[in-house]
């Protein structure tokens, strides 16, 4: 049967193909070392759950909750950005709780997108930023993700040469899957370049706390202004290791934030309000839980870094974020990240994410999620280097055969 138009939109769920040939591999009895998607090993903090345990025993809570967040969860959330970011937030009109920045951002398009709106959406990003407009009937036009000088003037040509004039930028630091972290300068130039074109920022700063060097990644509604055009999004599933609890915000501009909560008010009633009041719980915290999560993926980083540089394969240490973005050994290259992905689980139990699945731009890449304990990841760097010390004898069929460029 033919597919739906929606569906037909959207394009091949290329991490799907990586996913099946590890559940066959370990069905098959291999030791798969798991570094693919990023999804958070690390529990949820006690006190975090036992505020959940216990306010899950009133009766009264287990109603429809508010799909907007409870007043106390909102509050909570304005209060986080003005001791971090310095940035004041009525939680009556400029903060919405969403089930995650994923649907944050997809209920997002389906309020301020028309058929054929142009979005302008990094490459290679987060699919949900360009899929949620595409499902939406939205275009994407791509730009660039380094968020130095070289970001302007691709932006001007998208600006000039895009029929209709783009309503959207989309801006996602730090940045998965690249991991590129940007200035408050930067910020500043991305909010005037809006302000001249007349244009909405989306901003996703879903990893603001997973950061290495003591460089505190900034807000972009930190800059005067910004409050005028940006929504931005964050989520609790990495900072407080709370990625089933599907717990999220958006905050900013009252006239976009009232479109997000008008759709998500058709669509869902909200978090269970225990898990709302147990986020609660977690942001009005000292902040300890958060530093002790970062603290691990810090480490995480440096072990990942060493033990696969060793192995062979050089990895640029991330400056903030649960991934490494590293590119494809040379001689792997001509494979595309989809192959070599697939190669590294058939031949060194290892999964990682293939760099297309983030956009054509990515597939020189390979993203490697920091979700196995330091153990694992020594482990996986010997079956790496087993691997790529092997591979000139064993793999020349298999790479003649395979290569698609």
């Amino acid at each position: 049967m033919e597919e739906f138009h929606k569906v037909r939109r959207l394009p091949p769920y290329v991490f799907e193909q990586v996913n099946r040939l590890k559940a066959s591999a370990r069905a098959g009895g291999a030791d798969i070392i798991d570094l693919g998607m990023g999804n958070p090993d690390l529990p949820t903090p006690k006190s975090v759950v036992d505020k959940l345990c216990e306010v899950v025993q009133d009766p009264r809570t287990h109603r429809y909750s508010s799909s907007k967040g409870i007043p106390g969860l909102r509050r909570a959330q304005a209060g986080y950005y003005a001791r971090r970011f310095g940035v004041k937030l009525n939680p009556d009109t400029q903060v919405v709780a969403t089930l995650g920045s994923k649907e944050g951002f997809a209920n997002m398009a389906q309020a301020i997108t028309a058929p054929g709106d142009v979005v302008l959406c990094p490459n290679p990003t987060y699919p949900i930023h360009a899929f949620g407009f595409l499902m939406t009937g939205g275009v994407i036009r791509s730009i660039s993700v380094e968020p130095d000088d070289t970001f302007f003037p691709p932006l001007e040509r998208a600006i000039r040469h895009s029929i209709p004039k783009p309503i959207a930028l989309i801006i996602n630091y730090p940045s998965n899957p690249t991991a590129h972290v940007a200035t408050l300068d930067f910020y500043r130039e991305v909010v005037a370049f809006a302000k001249k074109h007349d244009i909405v920022i989306l901003s996703d700063l879903a990893y603001s706390e997973i950061y290495f060097d003591d460089m505190p990644p900034p807000s972009v509604l930190e800059v005067p202004g910004a409050m005028d055009i940006t929504v931005e999004f964050t989520s609790m599933s990495k900072t407080f290791s709370m990625p089933g609890w599907r717990m999220g915000f958006a905050v900013g501009n009252e006239r976009l934030i009232a479109a997000l909560t008008r759709v998500k008010s058709y669509l869902d009633y909200g978090a269970f309000t225990p898990i709302q009041v147990a986020a609660t719980h977690a942001l009005n915290g000292d902040g300890s839980d958060i530093a002790e999560v970062r603290n691990i993926y810090k480490r995480r980083r440096d072990v990942l870094v060493e033990s696969f540089g060793k192995a062979g394969w050089d990895v640029p240490p991330p400056a903030a974020t649960m991934f490494a973005w590293a590119k494809i050994p040379e001689k792997f290259r001509h494979l595309g990240s989809l192959e070599f992905s697939k190669l590294l689980v058939e031949k060194a139990d290892i999964a990682v994410a293939p760099g297309i699945g983030f956009g054509e731009q990515g597939d020189d890449y390979i993203r490697i999620a920091l979700v196995e304990n330091e153990h694992r990841i020594r482990q996986a760097a010997r079956s790496l280097k087993k691997f790529l010390s092997t591979a000139d004898d064993t793999l020349h069929n298999v790479i003649s055969l395979n290569a698609h460029r």
